[in-house]
């Protein structure tokens, strides 16, 4: 599929941030006097305790964990034996998975990904869960997507600082697609969103919600803390209350922005074509070859 002029779905992966972005990362305890002594302090704890196995310990690699929870150690390697035992629970949703095999969630319009970041920097993926189709696609390959795009997100040095941000369109939901929301399917939802992966979701926005939504979520509210229920924000169909957290400028127009929607499949085939980013996937047990399909 051709990219459209002048528009450029890539990932930034440099290490030195942009200074605004810098200055962000001062405020959440990132002092480059320190850094170093983290990382280390880090690798000792993975090494002393022994709860989990990291496939790699470089400082590249810690340092996104150690950004995920506000260079706290502690938590970050908390949140790290999160992650190696969600990914062991859970090895369907990566293991021997050709991200282009996926490619059917992006033709459906089902996930789409902005080439363009918010007004601080942060991305902004849009799913749109009523136009999905349980019987032509399984829920699993969902969670194949979603995973597949957060391992690719915690890559750039810009998104392990400011997150990410979910907007959730539930047009057209119905019970049908309830059904098969169960405890331990919102229970996976909340780990990749919340609590197992090196990439933090900073917001998720809930639009075009209805009667089906009001008695699905009745499922997710157990599991919820409070600073997870406080990155939550309901809209319905007000785009001006959406406006408010996201500018105009960084949405589609279905949303009331300026933009133009593109579908997954444009990140996909980019990604296809990017080695660090292909290297980075096989090390995770996806498979690259051949990644592109005719």
């Amino acid at each position: 599929m051709p990219e459209p002029e002048g528009v450029i779905h890539q990932l930034y992966m440099e290490r030195q941030l942009p200074p605004k972005v810098a200055e962000v990362a001062r405020t959440q305890g990132e002092d480059p006097d320190r850094t170093s002594l983290m990382i280390e302090e880090l690798r000792d704890m993975i090494y002393e305790k022994g709860e989990c196995i990291p496939h790699r310990i470089d400082d590249d690699y810690l340092v996104k964990f150690l950004r995920a929870r506000f260079w706290n150690v502690h938590h970050a390697y908390n949140l790290m034996v999160r992650y190696y035992a969600f990914r062991e629970s859970n090895p369907e949703f990566y293991e021997n998975v050709n991200p282009m095999a996926l490619r059917s969630l992006g033709d459906d319009d089902i996930i789409s990904i902005s080439p363009y970041r918010d007004q601080e920097g942060r991305r902004v993926i849009c799913f749109k869960f009523g136009k999905w189709r349980p019987s032509k696609i399984p829920i699993v390959d969902l969670f194949r997507a979603t995973m597949l795009l957060l391992e690719v997100g915690s890559l750039e040095p810009q998104s392990q600082v400011l997150g990410g941000i979910g907007i959730m369109d539930l047009e057209g939901l119905t019970l049908n697609h309830a059904w098969n929301l169960t405890p331990a399917v919102a229970q996976k939802m909340l780990a990749l969103l919340a609590t197992s992966m090196p990439l933090r979701t900073s917001q998720i926005h809930i639009v075009n919600q209805g009667w089906v939504f009001d008695t699905a979520f009745q499922i997710f509210k157990p599991l919820l803390t409070d600073k997870m229920r406080q990155r939550l924000f309901f809209h319905g169909t007000d785009r001006a209350s959406l406006h408010k957290y996201i500018d105009p400028e960084a949405l589609p127009e279905r949303y009331g922005g300026t933009k133009p929607e593109y579908p997954y499949t444009y990140w996909l085939e980019h990604l296809s074509r990017d080695e660090k980013v292909v290297d980075e996937l096989q090390q995770l047990g996806y498979v690259s070859d051949p990644l592109l399909e005719d």
